[in-house]
């Protein structure tokens, strides 16, 4: 089965195509040549990821999923939330998005956060959704140097590490992205 995963992010595809079973040929945009900018123009995680899959679907005729990921942080009302790869600007600098949420967090005592992931799947004309979440704190610098995005203040519930210094086996078996690919790998069993 040939499946795109609608995505530029080389981490992100190979933390992914790791999960995924070997029947399964995983492609990137970049391997459709897809390099127009896809609109993430929607409310809610869910919505992007839905936008993200839909885009494909129309425009190159290939069954594909999307992600879109969000880190909630409790005592933010939730941000960055939707726009956690913009928090700090268009340019998606996660160094300045971290940054930008520790400052906001400064003399905050309840750093609780969340990370979810949403899977939007457009498969043979159906479309299905599938969600992760991993609970967590936001710690107060910068550990590790595995990950992306937030990874290197993001400390799971019940670790004393942050993602960004896990192994992408343990990030994978414990977090929200990993999460929610299991429900899309048991889904994509009975294709």
């Amino acid at each position: 089965m040939k499946l795109v995963f609608a995505t530029h992010n080389k981490n992100k595809f190979i933390e992914v195509k790791a999960m995924l079973p070997s029947h399964i040929e995983l492609l990137s945009l970049d391997d459709i040549d897809c390099h127009d900018p896809i609109p993430e123009t929607a409310r809610t995680i869910a919505g992007n990821a839905m936008l993200k899959a839909e885009f494909v679907r129309l425009h190159y005729q290939l069954d594909c999923f999307a992600d879109d990921t969000g880190l909630e942080v409790r005592s933010l009302n939730n941000e960055p939330g939707v726009y956690s790869a913009r928090y700090a600007g268009p340019e998606n600098d996660a160094a300045a998005n971290i940054s930008k949420l520790l400052s906001n967090l400064q003399g905050i005592k309840d750093r609780s956060a969340r990370f979810k992931t949403v899977i939007a799947l457009t498969l043979k004309g159906h479309e299905v959704l599938f969600e992760g979440i991993c609970e967590g704190t936001i710690i107060t610098a910068p550990r590790g140097k595995d990950g992306f995005g937030y990874d290197p203040v993001f400390q799971p519930l019940g670790y004393d590490k942050t993602f960004a210094e896990m192994t992408l086996l343990e990030k994978s078996e414990i977090g929200h992205r990993g999460k929610a690919m299991r429900q899309l790998i048991d889904y994509l069993s009975d294709f």
